[in-house]
């Protein structure tokens, strides 16, 4: 059975970004005052962007963290516009970032409800953690691509832990393909 109402959205894209050198973080405070900055607090500065729609972790080792994007290339376009604009302020910046996916969060619908008590069942062991009286989802372990979903009853899924989107959809269609064999979308 083909499903008609299955979406799937990107929700978030976590990147990882090298620029191989040092910042003076109080310098990019001075150049950019609407930056968050609290160093007793928290080590780096959140540089947010409202397009696209982002906040970037910078570091003083040169290592950034990207959030909020909802693909990898707004990911990279991002950390490439925070650079741009790090630049523009004078800061000296060798060499283009090194930029690593390191997690996506992906939300969506198999399109009809899951039985997890049966699905618990048949995969009793097999990498499904279901406890109903703690948390409404089973938590599913996939190892190809590497993901975890969290499957709620109503057929509505969460998938994190993707490097490439392409994966998460791959896993999606794993997914789906593997409750229809076992019978348990009602």
């Amino acid at each position: 059975m083909k499903l008609e109402k299955r979406e799937i959205h990107i929700q978030n894209v976590v990147a990882s970004a090298s620029l191989k050198h040092r910042l003076d973080l109080d310098t990019i405070v001075k150049a950019f005052p609407h930056v968050e900055y609290r160093p007793k607090v928290f080590p780096g500065l959140a540089f947010k962007l409202k397009r696209p729609k982002t906040c970037t972790l910078i570091f003083s080792s040169g290592g950034m963290v990207c959030t909020g994007a909802k693909s990898e290339k707004e990911t990279r376009r991002a950390i490439m516009k925070v650079v741009k604009e790090l630049k523009a302020a004078g800061m000296i910046i060798t060499g283009k970032p090194e930029i690593h996916i390191v997690n996506i969060v992906a939300s969506g619908s198999l399109g009809g409800p899951v039985d997890l008590e049966e699905l618990a069942s048949e995969l009793a062991g097999g990498g499904l953690m279901y406890e109903p009286e703690q948390f409404p989802a089973a938590f599913y372990r996939m190892e190809s691509p590497k993901v975890v979903f969290l499957v709620f009853a109503t057929g509505k899924i969460v998938c994190v832990g993707a490097k490439k989107e392409e994966d998460v959809y791959q896993a999606v269609e794993n997914l789906r393909v593997r409750l229809e064999e076992m019978k348990v979308m009602v």
